[in-house]
């Protein structure tokens, strides 16, 4: 048997974090994985080779629509399928090779295959057993099955998201069932593509749970960009041949059961906690009425010595909550603090434009009888968004205390809005008011300075509105 300070089950971002931090903190450590290449589903099947697929149509899509008028002129390039999806492995291989570069920097040993948990202390790999003082479970998350819809990534024509990644042709017809994040994603690479993409989403409204200004304004830019919507919608079943697949859907409002053609289907209808396999069962480790391992507020399980954390245990399912989590237990199990604001944790749509968001809504705010001040600033006043064809439809908002202006939260659909939330994070750490953003020096000309505009939006007003 080998003797390990910490034993991390699973090497996405929550688990490779957590084993850097673990080992800089002077913790012999080792990571479970099953994967031939590190990083989990972010680095192999989902944040990464979405973000190529995403750039390189996007960079399509701008050759199409806006070369000609920069006065860029010549023949629209073509699509060569096998090359874009060569060009997504690639930017893969990069980045697992580089968390395994990591991982002999700081001498963590890689234990390859499943790891079951024996008892307290034990996770056996294989025919081994390896003993340890504490053990991390960073399993993730697997998509969630939806009654009545059997996918089959291998054959190409009901996939996952998994599965939407490595399609051996870019279908003519798709239907994405869900208007998440990853349902959007994927639908806009393959609207760009040339793909005829109908989402059917069960709510009345694109990725639940955001801001109401957001998702009404952010369907209407995605319609423009060739995306058909069924909202209310549920989705009762699919029929798929070798070739084709029938959606068969009830409207909620009633009416009869409608049918849709298509070439692929995407099941995008959320993610689950993946614990199968690990033993919980047997060492007695609790898990909610969700299926998600129950875990206090230094994420230890009810099971001495077992910690959870990212997507298995409550809370969203986003990568760097993870890794903010991974730190923060390592911290704790090497008898340190560690720390995760849950308030200031953004999420990020990587369409065109993007959406970010961090706190809380205007809408969930009211609810609690909080008196809340919005500053809103349109991204058609900014020079820079005018400049890159993506001014229109766009905006900040800004959601402060009406009394303290301290900011509660925001919302942000435009260009590189996934990197300009993270003003509005440090803001809200540190408990700063919209005027302190107001009065910070922004430069000129940049898609920041709608942030400020946002900012004296909750005051005296903006200037370019």
């Amino acid at each position: 048997m080998s003797q390990y300070d910490v034993i991390i089950i699973g090497a996405g971002p929550g688990g490779y974090v957590s084993a850097i931090r673990c080992a800089q903190l002077g913790l012999k450590t080792a990571v479970v994985e099953a994967r031939d290449t590190l990083g989990g589903t972010c680095l192999n099947v989902g944040c990464i080779p979405s973000k190529a697929l995403l750039h390189a149509t996007h960079s399509l899509h701008e050759a199409q629509h806006n070369f000609a008028d920069m006065g860029l002129k010549g023949k629209a390039p073509s699509v060569d399928w096998k090359q874009m999806k060569e060009y997504k492995s690639n930017v893969v291989g990069q980045n697992t090779g580089g968390i395994e570069f990591l991982f002999k920097k700081n001498k963590i040993d890689w234990l390859k295959g499943y790891g079951t948990i024996e008892a307290a202390g034990k996770v056996k790999v294989g025919d081994t057993t390896y003993e340890t003082k504490n053990i991390v479970i960073a399993s993730g998350s697997v998509p969630s099955a939806l009654p009545g819809v059997e996918v089959e990534n291998d054959k190409g024509i009901v996939v996952d998201s998994t599965g939407a990644l490595d399609l051996p042709k870019v279908p003519k017809k798709m239907v994405v069932i869900g208007a998440g994040v990853i349902g959007l994603e994927l639908g806009s690479v393959y609207a760009r593509l040339g793909s005829e993409v109908t989402v059917v989403e069960y709510m009345d409204a694109v990725c639940p749970g955001m801001d109401a200004d957001v998702q009404r304004s952010f369907k209407r830019i995605l319609e423009k960009q060739g995306l058909s919507f069924i909202m209310g919608a549920a989705v009762q079943g699919v029929e798929a041949t070798k070739t084709k697949a029938k959606v068969k859907y009830q409207p909620k409002a009633g009416g009869d059961e409608e049918v849709l053609d298509a070439d692929v289907v995407l099941v995008a209808t959320g993610r689950k906690p993946f614990v199968e396999g690990l033993g919980l069962d047997t060492v007695g480790v609790k898990l909610t009425e969700r299926g998600q391992i129950a875990t206090d507020a230094h994420w230890a399980t009810n099971v001495p010595g077992i910690y959870a954390i990212g997507d298995v245990i409550e809370g969203p399912m986003l990568a760097h909550k993870a890794e903010d989590e991974g730190m923060a237990v390592a911290e704790v199990i090497a008898g340190k603090h560690g720390h995760v604001n849950y308030g200031v944790i953004p999420g990020v749509v990587y369409t065109t434009p993007e959406v970010a968001t961090v706190g809380a809504t205007e809408a969930d705010l009211k609810k609690e009888g909080r008196k809340v001040k919005t500053g809103k600033f349109m991204f058609m006043g900014n020079a820079r968004a005018k400049a890159v064809h993506q001014a229109e439809g766009g905006f900040v908002k800004i959601i402060t205390d009406a009394e303290t202006d301290r900011v509660l939260g925001a919302a942000i659909i435009g260009p590189a809005a996934g990197d300009m939330i993270h003003e509005i994070c440090v803001a809200m750490e540190f408990g700063a008011s919209a005027q302190d953003i107001a009065l910070t020096c922004h430069a000129h000309p940049t898609y920041s300075e709608a942030v400020r505009e946002a900012a004296l939006a909750c005051g005296d007003g903006p200037i370019h509105s």
